[in-house]
């Protein structure tokens, strides 16, 4: 007899038999199990075969001391454990039990993971096969890490293995948010990405029905300040003009340059080909061609500095490909020697170029927003206004527009000594001075 979280009792049974009207050619019958549960049944096939003259109707084993005979009630015993465990788990985490949802997870039909580290595992290791495809080999060493850390807080916090999926709510958020605050002393963006990839958990438990409701319904994560990078005009003319000896330095700095104004980052760059250039009626060179991460179209017209370093390195070129990119590492190591080299006093990343493009390329030149979200291949104009900050300089510059235009077009009343009149200053319908 079993209880429920509702203190209703069910009766539940398992049984096992022979089915003697379906004789195979070697004599054999097939194995059949059955699941009572109150007043329901479920019949299913054990996918094992016996000996009909060695069957114990009363055990639901074999009878003898033969290999054959062990080996059969050994997976016998070992399946009627896992219909127990499948009615336990079933019951504790949906609130109740019918013979046909555990005969479904005898049979791996509608069987989902029901832990919350067992989830996470599948997930990655479904990831792991798309790498390459339509996932990033880093996307996944991040999860990696995520998994780690939660792992480590369901260990620590819960002093469990693994956490049923039931048991993630508000407060398991709220617990596991502050652990990675204080206990393991994330930064604000580190906590939101992790806390992000939980939430990709809770979403597959959804959809795969093994939690009921969204435990994220409620919860409004605090959300680090967007800081996207991007040289200062000066910086980027320093890069630009410094003689370079260093012919690695050199070729590595002309890609940035390439980049910055083009805004194509480092895996479109080591993609682009011959076949994404196109020249117009007039004699301009156009770039076309989908972005890796997000399979946009990005059509971008070549002004004359990627032009030149374009024609630079065409004798380098292998194949079809349009530059012959350093791999990543190589760029790792030697940005901060280029940057010493140009005395940018500042951590220099390739990506940045991609930031430079949105900056001080076209924002502050007065290139309009949805310009530049074709340009870099945004979905939509959102990411671009987050991307691609407005400098300094363009703020100024709209400001001392703004100054001109309406200069003449307001005016202060006359400030005189006079008592009266100051009490006549009033900003709306209030008085700012009271006498």
């Amino acid at each position: 007899m079993k209880q429920d979280k509702k203190t209703t009792y069910n009766t539940f049974a398992v049984l096992f038999y022979i089915n003697r009207q379906k004789v195979k050619k070697n004599g054999l019958c097939p194995l059949m199990g059955r699941i009572s549960i109150n007043t329901e049944v479920a019949q299913f096939s054990t996918k094992m075969e016996v000996q009909p003259d060695l069957w114990d109707a009363k055990a639901y084993r074999l009878t003898g001391k033969s290999r054959t005979a062990k080996e059969t009630n050994a997976k016998i015993d070992r399946l009627e454990e896992d219909i127990r465990r499948y009615y336990k788990e079933i019951l504790d985490e949906q609130g109740y039990i019918t013979a046909e949802l555990v005969k479904n997870a005898v049979n791996g039909i509608g069987l989902h993971k029901r832990k919350l580290l067992e989830l996470y595992r599948e997930y990655m290791e479904d990831y792991a096969k798309r790498i390459g495809i339509n996932r990033a080999p880093g996307s996944l060493k991040g999860h990696k890490a995520s998994y780690k850390t939660l792992q480590k807080f369901v260990n620590d916090c819960y002093g469990l293995e693994d956490i049923p999926l039931k048991q993630l709510d508000y407060s398991f958020i709220e617990k596991y948010d502050n652990f990675l605050r204080t206990g393991m002393g994330y930064s604000v963006a580190t906590v939101e990405g992790y806390i992000i990839k939980l939430k990709t958990m809770t979403r597959t438990a959804l959809a795969q029905g093994t939690i009921r409701y969204n435990p994220f319904a409620s919860f409004i994560p605090e959300k680090a300040l967007r800081r996207h990078r991007h040289l200062t005009m000066d910086e980027l003319q320093k890069l630009m003009n410094t003689p370079i000896q260093d012919k690695f330095l050199c070729r590595m700095r002309d890609l940035f340059i390439f980049s910055t104004f083009t805004g194509i980052s480092y895996i479109d760059m080591c993609n682009l080909s011959m076949g994404n250039v196109s020249k117009d009626t007039k004699g301009n060179l156009w770039l076309k061609f989908k972005r890796q991460k997000t399979k946009s179209e990005c059509v971008i017209r070549l002004l004359d500095i990627p032009r030149r370093i374009m024609e630079k390195y065409e004798g380098e070129r292998i194949g079809n490909k349009l530059f012959n990119m350093p791999c990543r590492s190589a760029l790792t190591n030697n940005m901060p020697k280029l940057a010493k080299l140009c005395g940018i006093e500042r951590r220099l990343t390739y990506h940045m170029a991609r930031h430079n493009f949105g900056t001080l390329i076209t924002l502050s030149q007065g290139v309009p927003l949805e310009t530049v979200c074709q340009m870099m291949g945004h979905k939509n104009m959102s990411t671009t206004q987050i991307y691609a900050r407005l400098t300094h300089q363009k703020v100024d510059e709209d400001i001392k527009k703004l100054t001109k235009r309406i200069g003449s077009k307001f005016q202060m009343p006359e400030w005189n000594k006079d008592k009266e009149n100051i009490k006549n200053i009033h900003y709306g319908t209030r008085n700012y001075y009271n006498h």
